[in-house]
C-alpha cells in the first residue's frame, strides 16, 4: 500500500478521500489554494502545501506546482477526486513518467472515453447498446441533414469533447437544424477548443441510470449496481438515488453485468461510471466516467463497500476486493446535492457560515467540508456537501430524508435545502415517477421557498 497520497482536489471530495487513507494508516499531503487555507482537509492532512492563488487555472488545474508539491512531500500517489484533472491523461502520464501512482484508470482509457465519438464507438463494439445516430463527427450540414432524416426527428447536437449540457442543442424538425448545429458548434469551440459534434435521436421521457463499474487492471471487473440520477437541472445532477425506481432486478442485473463484461474486455482499471438513457425498457449509453462520481455514496450504502478504500487498493495492485458474486445489494440510499445557492433563483451565495448543525440517527450520513465560521470562497463549485440516507426500502429512506431535512441548519448563505424540502413532498417524486425533464418543468412553476 502507499505511504504517501497526495489529495489534488477540494472540498467535501479531498475530506472523503482523506478520510479513506487515514483509516488504511496512509499519510496524506493536502493541496490548496490561498483561499483554501481554512478548509478542514488543509487542517486535518498530515501535510499541507499552498499551490497558488484562488482561480482553478492557477492552483487546482496547475500540473507543474502539484508535481512540485509531491516532489517536496515524497508523495507516491495522488488521488485526483473528481473534476479538476481527474479525467486529465497528460496529468496521469506525467505522474506515471514520474514514477507517482495516479489514483484511477490508466491514461489510454481516460482519453478513450474523453472523446465522447470514440466512447460510442467503443461502447458499440463492447456490446453495450447505444443512442441511434452518427458513426462520427458530423462535419457537412446536408450529411447532417440526411442523418436526422434516418434516424427521425427530434436529435440531439452534442458536442464531442465535452459534457455538462455545453455544447448541446436540440432540433425538434427539420427547419430547426442547421441552427441548432450552428450553435451547438459554436458553444463547443467556447467550452472546449473543439467545435466537433455528433447527432443522436433525442429521447423524449428518458430516465437518467449509471452503472458503477471496478476493474483491476489485470481483466477482471465487477458492477456495483446502478443509480438513477434523473432529477436534473440544466444537466447538472441535483437528487440520486439507488436502487432506480424505474427497474426490475432483471433489468439491473443484465445491464450491470453488459457493464462489467466491458470493462473485462479493456482491462480497465480502477472506479468508472457508465451512464445512459433509459426509456420504454431499453438502455442507451451516452457516456461514461473514468473516476469517482460525486454520488458514490448511495452505491455505498446499499452495497456496504468503501469505494475509495477500492480505488486505493486496485491502484496499488492488491486487485478488487471482492468478486461479483460476492456483491450483496441491499436497502435503499438517496443524496441530496447541497449547493450555496437561492433556492429560487440557484444563483451563488458564498459567505460565512454561522450557525451549522448536520443531522444524526440512523442511516444517515454527511458528507461535507464545512464548519461553523467557514468562510465558502467565491472561486468554486458551489456543492458545500452531500447528505445521503439510507432505509430498508424507499418508502423508510424518504421518510428518513424528511426528517433529517428538518434538522440540518446552514445558517449565514442561502441554500438548496428549501428546494430539497419541496422535493420530498411531491406526490410524483414519491411515487418514483420523474424523468430527465421533471425537476426542469417543476422549477418553472411559482414555488415559495423559505
Amino acid at each position: 500500500m502507499f505511504k504517501k497520497v497526495l489529495i489534488a482536489n477540494r472540498g467535501e471530495i479531498a475530506l472523503r478521500v482523506l478520510r479513506a487513507c487515514k483509516e488504511l494508516g496512509i499519510s496524506t499531503v493536502a493541496v490548496h489554494s490561498t483561499a483554501d487555507n481554512a478548509a478542514m482537509h488543509v487542517r486535518l492532512a498530515d501535510e499541507s502545501v499552498c499551490i497558488g492563488p484562488p482561480p482553478s487555472r492557477d492552483s487546482y488545474l496547475n500540473i507543474p506546482q502539484i508535481m512540485a508539491a509531491c516532489e517536496i512531500t515524497g508523495a507516491d500517489a495522488v488521488h485526483p477526486g473528481y473534476g479538476f484533472l481527474s479525467e486529465n491523461a497528460r496529468f496521469a502520464d506525467i505522474l506515471e513518467a514520474h514514477n507517482i501512482t495516479f489514483i484511477g484508470p490508466r491514461a489510454e482509457h481516460i482519453r478513450l472515453m474523453g472523446d465522447k465519438i470514440e466512447a460510442k464507438r467503443t461502447a458499440l463494439q463492447l456490446g453495450i447498446p447505444v443512442v441511434p445516430g452518427s458513426a462520427g463527427a458530423v462535419t457537412d450540414d446536408t450529411e447532417a441533414a440526411r442523418i436526422a432524416e434516418e434516424i427521425g426527428f427530434p436529435v440531439l447536437i452534442k458536442a464531442a469533447a465535452g459534457g455538462g449540457g455545453r455544447g448541446m442543442k436540440v432540433a425538434r424538425e427539420k427547419s430547426e437544424l442547421a441552427t441548432a448545429l450552428a450553435t451547438a458548434r459554436s458553444e463547443a469551440i467556447a467550452a472546449f477548443g473543439d467545435d466537433a459534434v455528433y447527432i443522436e435521436k433525442y429521447l423524449a421521457k428518458p430516465r437518467h441510470i449509471e452503472v458503477q463499474v471496478f476493474g483491476d487492471g489485470e481483466g477482471e471487473a465487477i458492477h456495483l449496481g446502478e443509480r438513477d440520477c434523473s432529477l436534473q437541472r440544466r444537466h447538472q445532477k441535483v437528487w440520486e438515488e439507488s436502487p432506480s425506481p424505474a427497474l426490475n432486478d432483471e433489468q439491473r442485473k443484465k445491464i450491470g453485468e453488459i457493464c462489467a463484461t466491458a470493462m473485462r474486455k479493456i482491462a480497465y482499471r480502477g472506479a468508472g461510471t457508465i451512464e445512459f438513457l433509459y426509456e420504454n425498457g431499453e438502455f442507451y449509453f451516452i457516456e461514461m466516467n473514468t473516476r469517482l462520481q460525486v454520488e458514490h455514496p448511495v452505491t455505498e450504502a446499499i452495497t456496504g463497500m468503501d469505494l475509495v478504500h477500492e480505488q486505493l487498493r486496485v491502484a496499488a495492485g492488491d486487485g478488487l476486493s471482492q468478486k461479483q458474486d460476492e456483491i450483496t445489494f441491499h436497502g435503499h440510499a438517496i443524496e441530496c446535492r447541497i449547493n450555496a445557492e437561492d433556492p429560487l433563483t440557484f444563483a451563488p451565495s458564498p459567505g460565512r457560515i454561522t450557525h451549522y448543525h448536520p443531522p444524526g440517527g440512523l442511516g444517515v450520513r454527511v458528507d461535507s467540508g464545512v464548519y461553523q465560521g467557514y468562510q465558502i470562497p467565491p472561486f468554486y463549485d458551489s456543492l458545500i456537501g452531500k447528505l445521503i440516507v439510507a432505509g430498508r426500502d424507499r418508502n423508510e429512506c424518504l421518510m428518513r430524508l424528511r426528517r433529517v431535512l428538518d434538522e440540518l441548519v446552514v445558517d449565514g448563505i442561502k441554500t438548496t435545502i428549501p428546494l430539497f424540502r419541496e422535493l420530498v413532498d411531491n406526490a410524483d417524486i414519491q411515487s418514483g415517477d420523474y424523468d430527465i425533464h421533471w425537476l426542469e418543468h417543476f422549477l418553472a412553476r411559482p414555488r415559495l421557498a423559505e
